[in-house]
């Protein structure tokens, strides 16, 4: 069996107010996207990696492979104009080996997220194994208000939050199914914006939701960079990929 991570590193610096791709600011002295590079290749679940890149930055992906190696990544490929498009371009380019079976679990990661734990993927790959497909969430912390109308004064409710939850990644999911699911989604012209998305509406796979990491932040602000910067002086911390 063979699990493939495919890793987003498309995305723009915006609302980072940076001119630059927010996945080569550096953390600690190293590409943010290089810590997401480390933490699948340390995992013995992940055989190989897939990285999705803007074509403009195929000069920067190269410079941090060269500084920071990797035995894993096997295919880099130009992403599209969409999250969704780059899933699906990620998952073309293995999808030869998807349909024969060669590669039965596909996990889909946002290279702005560089602080994934070794336990958190081993438990995303045994769930999508045993189930199909498994998304890591977090209970929320604050309250969700439903306002009435576009009225920014309209009357606003309190939802409840039990059964809701902030969605991460990776997300992991039966290889086939996935591709299966993307191709469906480009008939209709669907994007979704995640992988879990498109599942639910172009699939039957069944998806549990596993208990997400606090510390598995996404950097889209300035303050979310602050946040990283200090726990990358902890990392890896507890978590050295042994347990």
């Amino acid at each position: 069996m063979t699990a493939c991570a495919i890793l987003l590193a498309g995305g723009a610096g915006t609302r980072l107010h940076q001119s630059e791709n927010k996945v080569y600011l550096p953390v600690a002295d190293r590409p943010l996207v290089a810590w997401s590079l480390d933490a699948f290749e340390r995992s013995p679940l992940i055989n190989e990696i897939v990285l999705v890149i803007r074509e403009e930055d195929r000069g920067r992906i190269e410079e941090v492979l060269a500084g920071h190696p990797t035995s894993k990544v096997g295919t880099i490929v130009e992403g599209g104009a969409t999250r969704h498009a780059s899933e699906h371009a990620g998952l073309e380019a293995v999808a030869p080996r998807i349909d024969t079976g060669e590669i039965d679990l596909v996990l889909i990661h946002d290279g702005a997220r560089p602080f994934v734990r070794q336990r958190l993927l081993r438990r995303i790959v045994e769930t999508a194994r045993a189930v199909g497909g498994a998304v890591p969430g977090m209970e929320l912390d604050a309250p969700v208000l439903l306002r009435a109308g576009s009225d920014r004064d309209g009357e606003q409710a309190v939802l409840p939050t039990d059964d809701l939850r902030r969605v991460q990644t990776p997300q992991a999911f039966r290889a086939s199914d996935l591709l299966r699911t993307y191709r469906e989604a480009a008939k209709v012209g669907f994007a979704g914006v995640d992988t879990s998305e498109s599942v639910e509406r172009f699939s039957d796979l069944d998806v549990e939701v596993v208990p997400g990491d606090p510390d598995n932040i996404k950097v889209t602000f300035v303050q979310d960079l602050f946040a990283v910067e200090e726990l990358a002086v902890r990392w890896p911390g507890e978590d050295d990929g042994r347990h």
